[in-house]
């Protein structure tokens, strides 16, 4: 099972059990440089939100132009410097070690020598692979949380096997963390969704003697726009402690006015839908209306950060609200 299971990856970085716990992605991935990753680390982490910060999938750990060992050395100064900022809050840092099983290993050893809290790969194309990465690092006094990341999962579901049995077995192995799918309007932007969804979630979560939970990653999709819909979601369900929100693209890629990707804007986004979410004026709002009514109540309030992520994540509805496009 997990080294650490929800409740010990808050204690872990200090997050309360019923404080929403966020965490984004490097973004973009292609010629990224360790320097370039100290640099997304150090706006990122300023903001107090984030609980992890993951590589993306697509980044290798082996560039000889940035191995991950550099990436995580950087990644780690730059924690230190805005660790102040933070109030006392730890946040989990996974670099991506796919590779062939040896390669993972070794990469694994050279990460968290490095510093890195987490680690991040995919059982699917090295199997065994998360049960060898716990069982390599168990006697640590703080093993790295494992982020079981499900890309190629579609190669077993297609052949019949279902996801939930799936990321059940990955859980036994020892993932702390799993994505399912955001709670969003409109067709599936990614799988799983409906009974597959409700079910993996249920087996990531349910109480299993002896065996800690995983903590269940919302991610593909989730923005400001959908955020409320999946906090009321996670209330209502009993998930609230059990749920990471995984916002990429929302954080990283919402541009200024100079026309550049700004993660503080998009960070700051993000913090104003959580006010307007505690203050329960879209909770009896329809799914379906949901967005449209979020863009006039962030012009009403002057909420101009959340008014400009949903402005470049939403246009159309932006527009039927008579904000300019």
């Amino acid at each position: 099972g997990p080294a650490h299971g929800p409740q010990g990856l808050r204690r872990l970085t200090h997050f309360a059990p019923t404080e929403p716990a966020f965490g984004t992605i490097l973004k973009p991935t292609a010629g990224i440089t360790p320097e370039d990753v100290g640099a997304l680390i150090e706006e990122a982490a300023a903001c107090p939100l984030f609980l992890f910060i993951k590589e993306d999938e697509n980044l290798y750990p082996r560039l000889d132009y940035s191995p991950a060992k550099e990436r995580t050395r950087r990644a780690v100064t730059a924690l230190e410097r805005v660790r102040e900022q933070r109030g006392g809050r730890g946040l989990i840092f996974a670099p991506h070690v796919t590779g062939a099983p040896h390669e993972i290993i070794e990469t694994v050893q050279a990460v968290v020598q490095a510093g890195a809290t987490g680690v991040m790969f995919s059982e699917t194309f090295a199997g065994g692979t998360v049960r060898m990465v716990r069982e390599a690092t168990k006697h640590l006094p703080t093993p790295p949380a494992i982020y079981g990341h499900n890309a190629g999962i579609g190669l077993k579901t297609r052949g019949g096997i279902w996801r939930e049995v799936i990321d059940l077995l990955a859980r036994l192995d020892g993932i702390d963390f799993r994505q399912t799918a955001p709670v969003r309007v409109g067709p599936p932007f990614i799988y799983p969704h409906g009974d597959e969804w409700l079910a993996s979630e249920r087996v990531l979560t349910q109480p299993l003697p002896g065996i800690q939970p995983t903590m269940i990653t919302r991610a593909g999709g989730l923005d400001q726009g959908n955020i409320i819909l999946n906090l009321i979601d996670a209330e209502q369900r009993g998930l609230s402690e059990s749920i990471l929100f995984l916002a990429g693209s929302a954080i990283n890629s919402i541009k200024n006015s100079q026309g550049k990707p700004d993660p503080k804007l998009g960070a700051d986004a993000m913090m104003q839908a959580l006010a307007v979410h505690r203050s329960g004026e879209l909770r009896e709002v329809a799914a379906e209306q949901h967005v449209s009514t979020l863009v006039g109540l962030s012009e009403r309030r002057g909420f101009q950060a959340l008014r400009e992520a949903l402005r470049q994540r939403y246009p159309v509805s932006h527009r039927r609200d008579g904000a300019s496009p």
